[in-house]
């Protein structure tokens, strides 16, 4: 199987986790991450002391892997049934 996009996805996590991680001081930067990061959408329900930003920044990129993974499946799927 192709893995384009998964290394692709993955990618993307590292991306925004890194100028997230870099970045702290820009609002813009803020608002990118957490648009795009989707364990940051349920950051709230824990409280926004609790959470280790490491955490975060690796389920960040999980996600972002298995997104891809997800789409690397049914791509495979597709060209299968052509």
């Amino acid at each position: 199987m192709n893995n384009k996009f998964t290394l692709f996805c993955t990618a993307i996590g590292a991306a925004v986790c890194l100028m997230h991680a870099i970045g702290h001081d820009s609002e813009p930067v803020y608002i990118l991450f957490y648009c795009l990061s989707v364990p940051a959408w349920f950051y709230p329900i824990f409280g926004y002391t609790n959470v280790n930003p490491a955490i975060l920044y690796v389920l960040t990129i999980l996600s972002w892997t298995v997104i891809g993974y997800v789409i690397d499946r049914f791509s495979v799927r597709r060209r299968s049934r052509s």
